[in-house]
């Protein structure tokens, strides 16, 4: 769930304005890291289709690798997304409208580019080994480890934390995914 920045966060003394700025920043920390990782990876992607060895690939491979290519451009794309939105808003007074639509577009990144990691793996794997069953094997276990690692482990602890009442020190609970 995005954050809320029109909503007082428990425990915090601030004013709207103030936590829709902190919830700005946490978010531009958080955004990043997927930045920095989806433009490098991205970056090595499009170098691949000039080496020698890359028409040597099967047609499957070679439509793979587009896939792969585009879904990171996708990735790289909505991951500067809320810069660009940032940049247009700024000074119109939609900050918390700002933060809803920049944490859906981190979401949707995220998974972009969790399908762009997956994808990549796939391609490499099954140009690296023989072993095509293996590779799509041990991407399935890679997608499946984002799947769990980045969806299904923190709404376990989210959930976790709100039936006992964990997750709430001296400031109480951390509300609309934002942290201290």
């Amino acid at each position: 769930m995005p954050p809320q920045p029109d909503r007082p966060a428990p425990g915090r003394d601030e004013t709207p304005e103030e936590r829709a700025d902190r919830l700005w920043n946490e978010m531009l920390q958080e955004v990043r890291v997927c930045q920095t990782g989806a433009q490098i990876l991205f970056g090595f992607l499009l170098s691949v289709v000039f080496t020698p060895r890359y028409r040597g690939l099967p047609t499957f491979d070679q439509h793979l690798y587009v896939a792969t290519v585009f879904l990171g451009a996708l990735a790289t794309g909505t991951l500067i997304a809320p810069v660009a939105f940032h940049r247009l808003l700024s000074g119109h007074g939609m900050k918390p409208e700002l933060i809803h639509v920049a944490g859906r577009l981190i979401a949707a990144g995220l998974v972009l580019l969790a399908l762009t990691i997956t994808a990549a793996l796939l391609l490499l794997l099954r140009t690296a080994t023989d072993l095509s069953a293996a590779a799509w094997v041990l991407t399935g276990a890679a997608a499946l480890w984002f799947a769990v690692g980045w969806l299904v482990l923190p709404r376990y602890v989210l959930r976790r934390g709100s039936r006992t009442g964990s997750g709430s020190g001296p400031q109480g609970p951390r509300a609309g995914g934002g942290t201290r």
